[in-house]
């Protein structure tokens, strides 16, 4: 079977600035680009500014939704999971995915890039927190802070090569 890897691209799902929504649309177009399919919580924010960056790279976008509704995805989904399940559905994101790119974020954010490490998914971060450990998490292992989108797409591709 010939299917594309997945990448989950998260961040805050309102109030973005303009600047992580453009940095969103260059991630999600360029992950598109290099042949990737994205998943997302396919609400607003981070996700439709990925979602509608990825549509326009020719990609497709995977929704996987908080509730029931699968009416409530944005309008550049290409595919949509209601879940029903809340805040728990950002396991199922991560789950999804070979890797997480998270630009900017809220709360939900850290669960994800928290779910994404213990899952072993590499997280590639942009504008979002900053995290270090003790012990064997000295470092935040398995977590690169790139600076701009063509970085966070260089260092997906190269850790999913």
């Amino acid at each position: 079977m010939d299917r594309r890897q997945q990448v989950a691209v998260a961040g805050a799902g309102a109030d973005v600035s303009r600047r992580l929504r453009v940095a969103a649309e260059e991630v999600g177009e360029g992950l598109a680009g290099a042949g990737f399919t994205i998943v997302c919580g396919g609400l607003g924010g981070v996700m439709e500014a990925a979602a509608r960056g990825a549509r326009r790279g020719g990609g497709d976008v995977v929704a996987i939704l908080p509730g029931d509704d699968p009416g409530a995805a944005n309008p550049h989904c290409t595919h949509v999971v209601a879940t029903g399940i809340g805040h728990a559905r950002n396991l199922a994101v991560v789950a999804s995915a070979r890797a997480l790119v998270v630009i900017g974020g809220e709360w939900g954010t850290l669960s994800e890039i928290a779910f994404a490490r213990r899952l072993g998914r590499p997280v590639v971060t942009l504008e979002t927190w900053t995290l270090e450990g003790v012990g064997p998490m000295a470092g935040a292992p398995g977590i690169e802070a790139v600076d701009d989108p063509t970085a966070a797409v260089a260092a997906v591709s190269q850790v999913l090569a």
